[in-house]
């Protein structure tokens, strides 16, 4: 039982923003791609809530190794969501684009926003050349979390600032639970035990690499 409601409750989450979000009468009088745009981006906040329970294995039924797997396809739906958000914004209205990217916007929420894609990218940039950057694995892990603190920020004031197509009250829930969920999984003394391992372990094997998951 306690496992279904844990699913429920994660399933809870991520659909309601969604759903209250696709309900919003601001969006009654807006073309496809402006729907699309904000959508996406609802969609690409509530995935953030997934990656640290995957990464920190809290999902009951869901084994670590799969987990981490998961986690990765996650991480590419967020790059992917991220891609289709701005995409759909530029085709909107080109000229707030380019003033959010040039961070020259009037609108604070702009250039958390940017600084959260960036991050994005460069998240998903560090995971497909992690064999080719033949970076420790303490060290990517660390590079990883690093990023993903930005991520979490950035994404969690960009929306809270914004005051748009999705309802308050899901919204300020949907930021809570990705926030505690960040903390929970870097503070878990599992997993800094686990680092301090791998240093450890890295430090004897004289800086041997590992194809781990993470």
């Amino acid at each position: 039982m306690r496992a279904v409601l844990i699913w429920l409750a994660v399933a809870a989450a991520l659909g309601v923003p969604v759903v209250a979000a696709a309900s919003s009468p601001l969006l009654a009088w807006r073309d496809a791609v402006y729907v699309a745009a904000g959508l996406a981006g609802v969609v690409a906040f509530g995935l953030l809530l997934l990656q640290p329970l995957l990464a920190g294995g809290y999902l009951p039924g869901v084994r670590m190794r799969i987990g981490r797997r998961v986690h990765a396809w996650v991480g590419a739906g967020i790059v992917l969501a991220v891609v289709v958000h701005v995409a759909a914004l530029w085709l909107t209205s080109p000229p707030d684009v380019i003033d959010a990217l040039l961070l020259r916007s009037p609108t604070p929420f702009s250039a958390w926003g940017v600084v959260a894609m960036w991050a994005v990218f460069a998240t998903g940039l560090l995971a497909v050349l992690r064999g080719r950057l033949r970076l420790r694995l303490i060290v990517w892990r660390l590079c990883h979390m690093a990023l993903a603190l930005v991520i979490v920020v950035g994404t969690v004031v960009h929306a809270l600032l914004i005051d748009g197509t999705m309802e308050i009250v899901s919204k300020l829930a949907l930021s809570t639970l990705v926030v505690a969920a960040g903390v929970k999984v870097v503070l878990d003394l599992r997993l800094l035990a686990g680092l301090h391992r791998l240093a450890r372990r890295d430090g004897r094997a004289g800086g041997s690499r590992s194809d781990e998951l993470v």
